[in-house]
C-alpha cells in the first residue's frame, strides 16, 4: 500500500497548528482548496477521518489525535534536514519564529533584534510576546526564551543571561509616607502592587528568601496589572511596592526614582534561557537566530 507523503503530513500537521484550513494555508502559502483536497486524500489513504469538522471549526479525532503526537517531532526533523541541504548554497532566508514572555522581550530581544534583522536581511523574523509556557514544536515555532533550562523532551536549552533575583521596590514619596519595612512581617503595614500571568489568569506568588528558606507572603493589595510597564509606572507613582526581575529596575535604582526594599530576603531566580528542538539548528534561518541569541547572551553574563 502507498505511503502517506511528507506533504500530506506537514499539511496535516499545520492544520492541526493553525486550528483551520484556512489558517494553515496562509501559513505555507498555499490556497485552501489544495489544503483541504491534500487532508482528503490523506484520510482516503488511512481509512479514517482525522477531524471532526463544525461551521467554525475542526477539532482532531482520536485518530487524528494519535498521529498528531507520533509524526509532530519526526515531521520537524525531517523538514529541518531538507532545509538544511537545500541551504548549504544559500544565505539564510525565510520566516523564523520566537516566542518570549514579555519581560525577556524587554530586557533581552528589544535591544538587538533590529541588529539581527539588519544582519540577515533575507531572515524575516516573527516574535510572539505570551507569558505561556509555550511548548513551541506543538506550536510549529522555532525557539523560545524562557527562564530555566527545564525543557520537554526532544528540547534543547542554552543559557543567555545570569541568575537573577526578583527585587521589591518603591517610590522615595512612597517609602516617605509609609516607611521602609525592615522585615518580611511588617509587609503588612504595606500595599503590594500585584502582576497577573495574562496567559493563566492566575496572580504571581510572593515569595521571600529567608535563612535558605522559602516564605509565601501575602501583603494588602494596591492594584493589580499584567504589564511590567504598567507594574514600574504604578510604582513610580507612589502606589505601593512593586516586585520585578533586578535588570528591569537597575536602571530606577540608579537614577534615584525607586528604592530597594528588603533586598536581603529577594527570591533568587534562574537566568533566561534559550530553547529549541533538536536539529532545529541544522536549518539555517534558525541556526543564525541561535547563534545570534547566544552571541547576544554573553553580554549579560554578569547581570545581578
Amino acid at each position: 500500500m502507498k505511503s502517506a507523503t511528507f506533504n500530506q503530513l506537514m499539511i496535516f500537521q499545520a492544520i492541526v497548528q493553525q486550528g483551520t484550513i484556512r489558517g494553515a494555508a496562509r501559513k505555507l502559502e498555499l490556497t485552501p482548496p489544495t489544503v483541504s483536497q491534500t487532508l482528503k486524500q490523506l484520510e482516503q489513504h488511512l481509512g479514517l477521518p482525522l477531524f471532526h469538522r463544525t461551521t467554525r471549526r475542526i477539532e482532531l479525532t482520536e485518530a487524528g489525535q494519535q498521529l498528531y503526537q507520533q509524526i509532530t517531532g519526526a515531521v520537524a526533523t525531517l523538514d529541518f534536514a531538507l532545509e538544511s541541504v537545500r541551504g548549504l548554497s544559500e544565505r539564510p532566508s525565510g520566516k523564523v519564529s520566537i516566542t518570549l514572555p514579555r519581560f525577556a522581550y524587554q530586557f533581552f530581544l528589544k535591544p538587538v533584534f533590529a541588529e539581527f534583522c539588519q544582519r540577515y536581511p533575507d531572515v524575516q523574523l516573527e516574535i510572539s510576546v505570551s507569558d505561556e509556557a509555550v511548548n513551541i514544536l506543538n506550536k510549529g515555532i522555532d525557539v523560545g526564551i524562557r527562564f530555566g533550562d527545564r525543557v520537554e523532551p526532544g528540547m534543547v536549552a542554552r543559557q543567555l543571561t545570569a541568575p537573577m533575583r526578583e527585587a521589591l521596590f518603591a517610590s522615595p514619596d512612597y517609602l516617605t509616607r509609609y516607611g521602609i519595612p525592615d522585615n518580611p512581617e511588617e509587609l503588612q503595614q504595606h500595599r503590594l502592587v500585584q502582576y497577573r500571568f495574562m496567559a493563566s489568569n492566575q496572580l504571581a506568588p510572593l515569595s521571600l528568601h529567608n535563612d535558605g528558606q522559602t516564605t509565601l507572603v501575602q501583603m494588602p493589595l494596591a492594584m493589580i496589572v499584567n504589564d511590567t510597564d504598567a507594574m514600574l509606572d504604578a510604582a513610580a507613582a507612589g502606589l505601593g511596592i512593586g516586585r520585578m526581575v533586578t535588570p528591569m529596575v537597575e536602571q530606577g535604582f540608579s537614577d534615584g526614582t525607586l528604592v530597594p526594599v528588603l533586598e536581603s530576603f529577594w527570591m533568587p531566580m534562574s537566568g533566561l534561557y534559550l530553547y529549541f528542538v533538536q536539529n532545529s539548528q541544522k536549518a539555517a534561518r534558525v541556526r543564525v537566530l541561535i547563534d545570534y541569541l547566544v552571541e547576544k547572551g554573553r553580554l549579560h553574563h554578569g547581570a545581578s
